[in-house]
């Protein structure tokens, strides 16, 4: 068989067959950006106190008393306890003339309490959040980011197996399925009647959630042509998931009830699957499975589409090099053959450290100062330029130096911002930003970096793959945000940390910009990486180095 790209080239580029297929893969990431961080909204902590009770023998000016005061770890002001409270009979030691207003009484002998009788929180923000519903404050604090955390357990699952199952059934296949999957236990998480069942419907919706974006992501940069691929893979899936999360902070801002929140961002997911009979698959997957006949099929009616005439003869089974490879792949082959394996550890670690940044400022958004909803709006609005940005460099640029320069700004900016006095709120709030605008790009390129580097019959198993060691870091990504309660600086130094080694690690991958797609292992690019471009020969058929 002549080469993919050549056997295709028919079909042009930007034809209406593309556009269709750019616009409705795209299509799919809409919910994936406003659900995947809907937590910041759903799982906030409003400010709160401990509940007194109304039968307390309290008058109301010893209430307001009742609650210690304690200094701020951030401001170093002195605020009310979250989650202490003098012990109320102590207070009803006192009578009504030892409280002289303008006098402090002291109060410094009397014995403290837990938050026995509740809280009470602040309503002015929501209605409600999990955290007022099941009190996930004070001892059962870490509730709160091991929500996320299970929720991107989801995303490992979901990576493991269906990258491989996609590798084997086919792309359009999983990408339905889990799109039902993501639609159905979202739904149900309106209905939970606990925390822990919560949980348990998070982690099916990340599994859900992650596989239909990295199924869909292979199938567009395997059916589209190279210029629209490359378009595709930065600002297609990306700017659609900005999209969606930038009407989170939207939605959010209108229903401020968490249950009907989560209900109004589930629902808008029935309509993809009127895209069954739209989205076709992908000619390279069936190709490698010995579907010749299908993947013609497949490619004569978009070139009825775009209004061109196909060849009578597309692919010919006695030339196909696909062929060569039919047999099953797996995970095991990723660590089988020497350039594989080492490929894949630097892909990993680079994969751990831009979910480790990402995520975290994502979730971090609710700490920053000023109002949380336009925080969380600027903080989409960021990722715009950064698509925009993504599809220049990797139209131009190298892969590798670009995952090296993202990285390292990144890193720079995140050791940077915990040096700013508290009283510069603007110019930390910028710092940060520009340290997710750096990281939105490397989560951009790491994505097309990737699919370029595996081959057509281990692509979407090594993207799987990829996504699912990816969530080591957004599953410990709320835990570096929860690392502010020891030091406000720590989350910083950490995560900058990370980043700068993982930045001089991705100098060690091999380039791929301006390179066709490998189809089999014979044809991936050598490790490591030099200047040098190494073209390989569709004609080819050696086994890679083992």
């Amino acid at each position: 068989m002549r080469d993919y790209e050549a056997a295709t080239a028919f079909l042009g580029e930007w034809g209406p067959f593309q556009l269709q297929l750019f616009f409705l893969l795209s299509l799919l990431a809409i919910n994936n950006g406003y659900i995947g961080v809907h937590i910041v909204f759903v799982g906030d902590t409003p400010p709160h106190r401990c509940l007194v009770p109304t039968h307390a023998d309290l008058t109301a000016a010893w209430r307001n008393v009742s609650i210690p005061l304690e200094v701020n770890s951030h401001s170093g002001a002195l605020v009310p306890s979250k989650c202490s409270r003098y012990k109320l009979h102590a207070l009803q030691s006192f009578s009504e003339k030892d409280l002289v207003p303008g006098v402090d009484v002291n109060l410094s002998n009397v014995q403290r309490e837990g938050c026995l009788d509740g809280w009470e929180y602040d309503n002015s923000t929501y209605t409600s959040t999990i955290t007022t519903e099941w009190d996930l404050v004070c001892d059962d604090s870490w509730k709160v980011p091991l929500t996320s955390s299970i929720f991107y357990c989801g995303f490992l699952l979901g990576s493991f197996i269906t990258g491989q199952l996609s590798d084997r059934y086919g792309r359009k296949v999983v990408i339905f399925a889990t799109t039902g999957v993501q639609l159905v236990f979202s739904s149900i998480q309106v209905f939970s009647p606990s925390w822990a069942v919560f949980c348990a419907l998070h982690f099916f919706v990340g599994a859900g959630q992650v596989s239909k974006y990295v199924a869909a992501f292979v199938l567009g940069t395997e059916i589209l042509s190279p210029s629209v691929r490359t378009a595709f893979a930065t600002l297609g899936m990306f700017l659609f998931f900005v999209l969606g999360y930038m009407l989170l902070p939207l939605a959010a801002f209108f229903i401020r009830d968490w249950r009907m929140l989560q209900l109004g961002l589930a629902l808008p997911g029935l309509l993809y699957t009127s895209l069954w009979w739209c989205i076709p698959e992908s000619p390279r997957w069936l190709l490698s499975q010995g579907r010749l006949e299908e993947a013609e099929a497949i490619l004569r009616r978009a070139a009825q589409k775009n209004k061109v005439e196909a060849p009578e003869v597309i692919f010919n089974p006695a030339q196909s090099t696909l062929q060569s490879e039919k047999e099953a792949h797996n995970i095991c082959d990723l660590l089988r053959y020497r350039n594989i394996r080492w490929m894949s550890v630097i892909l990993w670690l680079a994969w751990i450290a831009v979910n480790i940044g990402y995520m975290a400022l994502s979730l971090n958004t609710s700490n920053l100062h000023g109002n949380g909803y336009l925080n969380c709006f600027l903080s989409a609005v960021v990722e715009v330029p950064a698509c925009i940005f993504s599809w220049i460099i990797v139209c131009w640029w190298s892969r590798r130096l670009t995952m090296f320069a993202t990285l390292f700004l990144g890193g720079v900016v995140l050791l940077f911002t915990q040096l700013i006095p508290a009283n510069l709120n603007v110019l930390a709030v910028a710092l940060e930003m520009m340290g997710k605008f750096a990281l939105s790009i490397a989560f951009n390129v790491v994505y097309a970096y990737t699919v370029e580097l595996y081959p057509t019959v281990l692509r979407n198993t090594g993207l799987g793959v990829c996504s699912m060691v990816a969530r080591v870091g957004a599953i410990t990504a709320p835990y570096f945000i929860y690392l502010r309660s020891y030091a406000v600086s720590m989350p910083y130094i950490v995560m900058g940390s990370i980043m700068l080694v993982t930045g001089l690690l991705c100098l060690l991958l091999p380039e791929s910009q301006g390179m066709p797609l490998p189809d089999t292992i014979a044809q991936m690019h050598p490790f490591p990486g030099c200047c040098q471009k190494r073209y390989y020969k569709p004609a080819e058929t050696t086994e890679a180095e083992s």
